[in-house]
């Protein structure tokens, strides 16, 4: 009998212990216990879900809890006697410093390697941090000492220590994934004296990304760039930052892909309204050689006219190189972008030398005549473009430019420049000499016209609507608009304005060939001071 109840009682065993050997496997990335324990197994354990929190829905994680168990870490070794900590996704140091330290404290941060203290003659580390002296004195307390950790956490491509706004932007990331970690003594130290400085060692970031200095802000469980400086440098960049936690250095895409495809698509739009219009300011100058004379002798229409040409070319260009693949022949692909170059260099010419046809009305007036102007100004106009795009040519320095984000994936792809210097000399130099021109002419001319006896007599003393439109005429045709390129690294939104006035630049080009040939009756004496000083200008040549 007992030996009956012996084997039911093994037999209710065993299929008790078959139900719990069903039971749902530990997930520690889900389940993280508040009780932080932080012995070498639960610190390897909790250090996967760098990499597996993200990877998939199928495998969920409590982001905030984890995060709390790495920020309270660092709590956790100045608490306890440790020195160093060496594991791969966690290097800390902890050491006990002097309050009436003599000079700033320098500690390396090498990959990879655990912190160490900088003495006095060695040589100062890529990746580092120095503390001022001034933080040790300003502690509370009389303390004679205090203890300092010193943190490098690995957080892998994971979501944890990312932030929503960083998960939102995909083309944004930290740097290496690595953060920085400073506490003294558990106190909160904020409004320091003297920053602290955290230096990170980079490679050369493409020109559309930005660094960022940035901060954990654990109320807000996201990156924080509230007290923090950002400094840059050749291959590195400094943060200084008027407090003590958890720092990185974000990197952020001016370009991503979706921002990339918006502003191609405003700019293919923009380019054909462009083109739209500029012909039919080309069909308007045809038809009023024909039928008004002044057309014929008039320099001011031919530049006019030169301009629209060489702008509706390059925005055929553009439309052609944006639309067609850079995967083809390697010749084609440097065509492609020699025609490009030399267009749009053609429209920089054109636009300086609106200016100075501008000048010459405006602000020189008398002793300008130049006997055939007009074919000087358009041997210069079309053939100083071409020696620069033979120089480019020569140097190998066409072919496909490509911007990518930090995924290394293509944001935007077409035929242009491979090597920057000669993009910086041969497109951003040469823009900024006739746009600095024209900006000065027009500025020269716009104080003219606003200080014109018949503008200051009226009854008020400012400018009228009719003067604030001629300044605006006249800054289409010396390319104002293009000088937004240099407010861009300033954010999106500039980049936005700089794509959609650049490209509708055809249009404002139309419409003010509009206002100045078509006068109504009641403001033919008055309609434009150009329009006056261009027969004036004429009328000297002959």
């Amino acid at each position: 009998m007992a030996t009956a109840r012996s084997l039911g009682l093994l037999f209710f065993l065993l299929l008790t212990s078959d139900e719990e050997t069903t039971e749902e496997p530990r997930n520690v990335c889900r389940r993280l216990q508040e009780g932080h324990e932080y012995d070498t197994f639960d610190l390897n354990d909790t250090a996967q879900c760098f990499t597996k929190c993200g990877q998939s829905e199928h495998s969920p994680c409590d982001v905030g809890n984890l995060q709390r168990y790495w920020l309270n870490y660092e709590s956790y070794l100045l608490e306890n006697s440790m020195e160093t900590v060496d594991m791969p996704f966690v290097k800390a140091l902890i050491q006990n410093i002097s309050t009436d330290v003599s000079e700033d404290l320098l500690y390396s941060l090498i990959p990879s390697q655990i912190p160490k203290q900088v003495m006095q003659g060695e040589d100062e580390p890529a990746d580092g941090v120095r503390l001022p002296k001034s933080l040790f004195g300003a502690l509370p307390g009389n303390r004679s000492a205090v203890r300092l950790a010193i943190t490098v956490l690995d957080i892998g491509a994971g979501n944890v220590f990312k932030g929503p706004k960083l998960l939102e932007d995909k083309g944004s990331s930290v740097l290496n994934n690595r953060m920085v970690g400073l506490s003294v003594g558990q106190m909160h130290a904020t409004r320091l004296s003297e920053p602290v400085e955290i230096t990170f060692s980079h490679e050369r970031q493409p020109p559309n990304v930005i660094l960022t200095c940035v901060f954990w802000d654990m109320a807000k469980g996201d990156w924080d760039s509230h007290g923090c400086s950002t400094v840059p440098g050749n291959g590195r960049t400094v943060c200084r930052c008027d407090h003590l936690t958890f720092f990185a250095l974000l990197l952020r895409p001016i370009l991503d892909l979706a921002t990339a495809q918006t502003l191609t698509r405003i700019s293919q739009a923009g380019s054909a309204v462009s083109m739209i219009f500029l012909a039919f300011t080309m069909v308007l100058y045809v038809a009023f050689r024909f039928s008004l004379q002044r057309f014929k002798s008039e320099d001011a229409p031919k530049i006019h006219m030169a301009l629209s040409i060489s702008l509706f070319l390059l925005n055929l260009t553009f439309l052609i190189n944006v639309g067609s693949s850079s995967q083809g022949p390697p010749a084609s692909c440097w065509v492609r972008a020699a025609i490009f170059h030399y267009f749009l260099l053609c429209v920089f010419t054109w636009m300086g030398l609106e200016a100075f046809h501008l000048y010459l009305l405006a602000i020189r007036v008398f002793n300008t005549y130049f006997g055939h102007y007009f074919l000087k100004l358009s041997l210069l106009a079309w053939g100083l473009p071409v020696l620069v795009v033979i120089g480019a040519g020569s140097s190998n320095s066409y072919g496909v430019y490509t911007i990518r984000d930090q995924e290394n994936r293509t944001s935007l792809e077409l035929c242009w420049f491979q090597k920057e210097p000669a993009l910086y000399a041969t497109v951003h130099g040469y823009f900024l000499v006739t746009f600095l021109f024209g900006a000065v002419v027009l500025a020269l001319v716009a104080w003219k016209i606003f200080t014109l006896p018949s503008v200051t007599a009226g009854k008020g003393q400012g400018p009228t609507w009719k003067s604030v439109l001629t300044v605006l005429g006249l800054s289409s045709l010396v390319g104002m608009t293009w000088g937004l390129a240099v407010l861009t690294p300033l954010g999106l939104s500039t980049i936005y304005v700089f794509t959609l006035l650049n490209s509708l630049q055809g249009l404002f080009i139309f419409c003010w060939f509009i206002i100045l040939y078509f006068p109504t009756q009641s403001t033919t004496a008055s309609s434009s001071g150009t329009a006056r000083l261009d027969q004036a200008h004429s009328v000297s040549q002959e």
